[in-house]
């Protein structure tokens, strides 16, 4: 396999940022709507504080699976705002403020859709220079992005933090260790899903995040910590089979020669994920290990998010440099 060019381990001694983990004033960031499929998705447009006088260079920012944006994708946004890009940040569709429905659906195909769309919105406003557009994804999104950027030439940059592709997960466990009957039992109950919505019995809905999951993860979506009342909603069941056919990084060679970035926690559970898709792409890439920080723990303890933020700084302000 191929080796990321480089690897970095970003340690406990480094110099946490000392502004805090909130969104700032509602001036400093506006509402939009843009399609995407014949959806409508609801986003939020964050700039920087200063006026500037040439279209800015610009982050398109997608959530996590079952996640809205005003959860950890606005964190990340409003820092990327104070480096000096705009940052988009959108309900995907079928969940938060976007439309769609069955609501709750988690349909990798049109994930990786709504971050065109969202490319595209951008593209077209005159404070935003088209050709200066990058991309991050966060957890899910973190599959969703560098899927998205395979094909979209349009993206300069790609990043991602605790990137983790549903397709493997759901296929093969988190771990890699579920056995093939595991999955056969996941198909079947999507097909059965199918077939009850044929007969116009509704839509089967199964709740996804419970205290059996991983704590952290119930901690963040279940607790005040990061809950939000519009996301993760129980899934429609046949979103397993929409999942299980996906593979995030099966063309992740195409993004070369753009750059990638992707940045993992040392105790991340996910942060095989990366390195995989790491040894899966071509050159410029880069690998980097945020000391002591966890999957979850980037979403939002401002210590590992003003690492991964001081990281994505230098990318995007590197790799969307004016030209």
């Amino acid at each position: 396999m191929s080796q990321p060019s480089t690897l970095r381990l970003v340690g406990q001694n480094w110099p946490p940022s000392p502004a805090p983990n909130t969104v700032r004033l509602e001036d400093v960031k506006t509402a939009v709507t843009f399609p995407s499929n014949n959806l409508m998705l609801a986003g939020i447009l964050f700039l920087p504080d200063a006026p500037s006088p040439t279209p800015l260079p610009a982050v398109v920012v997608g959530h996590p699976s079952g996640g809205v944006k005003e959860q950890t994708a606005s964190i990340y946004a409003e820092r990327l705002a104070r480096e000096g890009f705009a940052a988009l940040v959108f309900d995907a569709a079928y969940q938060g403020e976007s439309e769609g429905e069955p609501r709750g659906l988690e349909d990798p195909f049109q994930r990786a859709e709504d971050v065109k769309a969202a490319v595209s919105h951008l593209t077209a406003r005159d404070d935003i220079d088209p050709d200066r557009i990058g991309a991050l994804g966060i957890c899910a999104s973190g599959g969703y992005v560098p899927f998205a950027a395979q094909t979209d030439l349009r993206i300069k940059a790609v990043a991602t933090v605790s990137s983790g592709d549903l397709g493997t997960v759901m296929r093969n466990g988190l771990g890699g260790n579920q056995a093939p009957e595991t999955t056969r039992a996941m198909l079947e109950l999507a097909g059965a899903a199918r077939t009850a919505e044929a007969r116009g019995e509704g839509v089967r809905m199964q709740e996804w995040i419970t205290d059996a999951v991983d704590a952290e993860t119930y901690e963040y979506y279940r607790t005040p910590r990061g809950y939000h009342p519009r996301a993760v909603q129980p899934w429609p069941v046949r979103t397993l089979d929409q999942l299980i056919q996906y593979d995030s990084y099966a063309l992740i060679r195409l993004i070369s020669p753009r750059p990638l970035l992707m940045i993992i926690g040392s105790e991340a559970n996910t942060a095989y994920i990366s390195r995989e898709a790491i040894d899966r792409a071509a050159e410029p890439k880069e690998l980097v290990v945020i000391d002591g920080a966890t999957h979850v723990s980037l979403y939002d303890v401002d210590e590992h998010v003003s690492r991964a933020v001081a990281e994505l700084g230098t990318f995007f302000t590197t790799h969307l440099a004016a030209r």
